[in-house]
């Protein structure tokens, strides 16, 4: 196998979490026969610096063409202020590459129960995928009006939007416990009244699959009450955005959870869901996980490598269980020193 990888390392912590997410990539990659082919592209801040543009036209180019898209973070103090911001050239990025599924998957290693913020016997065994809609909703319905007096946003949904992401949950359900929890607020919102009913059209497409239907309000209680619950849930933008970051909070640390943004027909990018935290950067002790996992998540889900991916998965549990942890898992573990146990512990697998 020889596929395109662009890379956009980003800024803050993401070259250093990139770099380790390369290295494993390569250890892996040395181990199963693979190769792949970086390209390297200045992107957000660094877009900004090199370039002019927090999305330079080369770095869109390049990314139109990868059959992968990894990036590492985007942001800081030293652009927010500046017109053209890193966050613009990411939205910008989303919309040209028309990225429309937003992939979360929040599983809880038994070397981190401790750190999360709910009781042992509630977390454990947690492991779930929130599947976002990312294009459409309320972020982008138009009309649209702010006033001083009065302001007004638009939940707009067409059917066609709300089927490919039901389509994108299911086909992860096929794999995983073939269970789908659609989120709505059918009982008030009309667009939730078309997700719904569209949810049950689709899933008659997937026999093998079972799916249920939950209140956002309800969702939220019970993924805090029995997170066990779900496998995978699917929803619209506004409320996954609100539901993934509420879930992110289970494991006890941001940097160990990854992500994808799928795209209809071109590459999909895979991040972590962290910020580029600028106050650690250059220290040496950002936690790599979160970049080494969506590197798991590239290979599955792009290169359908379900051998490599749980080879590093399995590598991270390993090491954690290990006792070796990061400085924000309450060890003193640099960012290089986990790197390279993970590519020890491939190596010798």
């Amino acid at each position: 196998m020889k596929k395109k990888i662009v890379v956009l390392a980003g800024d803050g912590i993401g070259p250093e979490i990139m770099a380790s997410g390369l290295q494993v990539l390569d250890a892996v990659a040395k181990k199963c026969f693979h190769s792949f082919e970086l390209e390297e592209h200045p992107f957000g801040g660094a877009g900004l610096d090199e370039a002019g543009a927090s999305l330079p036209k080369k770095t869109l180019a390049a990314c139109q063409n990868a059959d992968a898209i990894l990036l590492g973070a985007i942001g800081g103090p030293k652009w927010e202020k500046m017109s053209d911001t890193p966050e613009k050239g990411l939205l910008a990025l989303r919309k040209a590459l028309n990225l429309f599924a937003n992939i979360r998957p929040v599983a809880v290693s038994s070397a981190l129960i401790h750190l999360s913020p709910l009781k042992p016997e509630i977390i454990e065994g947690t492991d779930l995928i929130i599947v976002r809609e990312l294009s459409s909703g309320i972020y982008f319905g138009e009309p649209r009006e702010l006033t001083e007096q009065m302001a007004y946003d638009t939940a707009r949904y067409q059917k066609n939007e709300i089927e490919r992401i039901l389509h994108s949950a299911f086909k992860l359900a096929q794999s995983r416990g073939k269970k789908v929890t659609s989120v709505d607020k059918a009982n008030v919102l009309a667009s939730s009244k078309l997700w719904r009913a569209t949810a049950e059209e689709i899933a008659k497409e997937y026999p093998d699959c079972r799916l249920e239907h939950q209140y956002v309000d309800s969702a939220a209680m019970k993924l805090i009450q029995n997170p066990k619950a779900f496998d995978v849930i699917v929803t619209d933008n506004l409320f996954g955005d609100i539901l993934s970051d509420e879930a992110s909070v289970l494991p006890g640390s941001l940097g160990v959870l990854p992500s994808a943004s799928y795209s209809t027909d071109g590459p999909s990018l895979y991040e972590p869901i962290h910020g580029s935290a600028p106050d650690i950067a250059g220290q040496g002790i950002a936690n790599p996980i979160s970049m080494i996992l969506s590197v798991a998540m590239m290979l599955r889900q792009s290169f359908q490598e379900e051998t490599a991916a749980q080879a590093i998965e399995d590598a991270c549990d390993k090491i954690l269980s290990k006792g070796l942890l990061t400085h924000d898992l309450g060890g003193q573990a640099t960012t290089a020193q986990f790197t390279e146990a993970v590519i020890q512990e491939l190596e010798g697998a």
